[in-house]
């Protein structure tokens, strides 16, 4: 296998961003569900904020959660030479890198495997699917207690440390809602995760709640993702001749400039995109509840495209809710027929088109899930939870493509080789967008909580 090679510039951007004291900073996010305007989020920031100001990483993440559990075997790590019960259903396939091979439904992510990494052997030992998204968003474990929000998020921690990149865009979004463990916690509102609540997936309105018009001016009811464009530039015009923003105070002049500003008009501006790139993410039919029989059938492949727009125009973090990999029952239909090859599109059409525009070397694409599933298929054809051992898909960044880090056993029931933890993907996450880990930050009672407990670069990836 080739030595891999690290993006010098942004490594060296990163080191540089090591050494610098980030002791103090607090940066705008958005937690509209609790009834609080960007005007209100600006205050919180500027009532805190230090003198000094931070300039921002030029990386960015993107993380793909595959809430409910991928199966590693349906996915990144099958087992052809496993008895039937465990390797299950589907085949095994070779990929563009000689020695490499994963799911024979993931085609198109085969072809471009060399530029993108596998880790196998994962492993924590949380069955639960909102405690298992907290130790993954946040590097701490629930402790048993039932608040999966006790932590702050990677994100709120991004928020914090990097801030606002672009002052028309938040720091850190979700697409389309939070799940457990994304919040912000003791980190406070203004360090919370910005919902689109809008999702690029539904064929219906295309509203951005979270976007509140801070006057009076509404932008009503709309029909379609172009109406929404032509209300923002009729608010605009207005704005201009009442001279409606020189009347509000500072604060809620920063909301216009996002609610108003040409950046976030632009990045939620899908109809902008080419109808060939659209085409190439795929799928855009609404989600499909799941039936007693089977798992929902996923519609987030427009939301990658969404991501990749939003990390264009500036954003450092971004999570995609790519849920619900839950494969109890039918697991093999499921994921036949709605997982694998939306997956298999949009994935690769995402790592395909963030490399072409010269995106790819400071963005990082985490792909993940809170565990795995059992290594033995159940009589109902599925699989469990299963956090013994599991994996991660991973590239940009800095990140060389083509690479295996540690191994499972002869049927994935447990690492055999370098077992990874959730905490060394974060640390990984951190060391990439210049996160200082060391610092700690208070809670709600007031003892000092580092960022991350612990957890190690995974320098193989490099």
């Amino acid at each position: 296998m080739t030595t891999a090679v690290v993006n010098t510039g942004c490594r060296e951007f990163r080191d540089s961003l090591r050494n610098t004291n980030r002791r103090g900073f607090l940066h705008a996010g958005m937690l509209g569900t609790v009834g609080l305007t960007l005007s209100d989020l600006f205050r919180l920031k500027a009532e805190a904020a230090p003198s000094h100001v931070k300039s921002s990483s030029p990386c960015s993440v993107i993380i793909l959660w595959m809430r409910g559990g991928p199966s590693q075997h349906e996915t990144w790590d099958p087992k052809p030479e496993a008895p039937v019960e465990y390797r299950g259903y589907f085949g095994a396939m070779s990929t563009k890198v000689p020695g490499i091979q994963i799911c024979d439904m993931l085609p198109q992510s085969a072809a471009i495997m060399d530029k993108w990494s596998i880790i196998r052997s994962l492993n924590h030992t949380d069955a639960g699917h909102s405690t298992g998204d907290q130790l993954c968003f946040t590097g701490y474990p629930s402790a048993g207690t039932p608040d999966v929000n006790s932590r702050p998020s990677c994100g709120s921690i991004v928020a914090r440390q990097l801030g606002q990149r672009n002052p028309q865009l938040p720091p850190y979004v979700m697409i389309p809602r939070r799940v457990p463990g994304v919040d912000a916690s003791y980190l406070g509102p203004a360090c919370a995760p910005f919902e689109t609540q809008a999702d690029p997936a539904n064929s219906g309105p295309f509203r951005i709640p979270n976007l509140e018009s801070p006057t009076e001016v509404s932008v009503g009811r709309i029909d379609d993702r172009r109406s929404l464009l032509q209300s923002l530039d009729h608010m605009r015009k207005a704005s201009d001749h009442a001279a409606q923003i020189g009347a509000v105070n500072a604060f809620q002049a920063r909301a216009w400039d996002i609610l108003l500003g040409d950046a976030a008009r632009k990045a939620f501006d899908l109809d902008a995109e080419p109808q060939h790139i659209r085409d190439r993410y795929g799928f855009m039919s609404a989600y499909q509840a799941p039936t007693p029989d089977r798992c929902g059938v996923p519609a987030w492949s427009q939301r990658f495209l969404l991501a990749r727009r939003l990390i264009e125009a500036g954003v450092p973090m971004v999570t995609v809710d790519c849920r619900w990999w839950d494969t109890h029952v039918k697991g093999y239909e499921t994921m036949r027929d709605g997982f694998l090859p939306r997956w298999d599109q949009a994935y690769s059409a995402l790592i395909e088109d963030l490399d072409q525009r010269g995106l790819l070397e400071t963005t990082m694409v985490l792909a993940w899930g809170e565990f795995g599933r059992t290594p033995k298929v159940n009589a109902t054809g599925g699989r469990d939870h299963y956090p013994n051992v599991f994996n991660a898909a991973i590239a940009g960044g800095g990140i060389q493509g083509g690479r295996v880090v540690g191994e499972s056993d002869s049927v994935g029931a447990l690492p055999l080789r370098n077992p990874k933890s959730p905490q060394d993907v974060l640390a990984t996450v951190y060391r990439h967008l210049g996160v200082d880990t060391g610092i700690s930050y208070p809670d709600h009672s007031g003892r000092p909580i580092s960022v991350l407990p612990f957890g190690d670069t995974i320098l193989e990836l490099f």
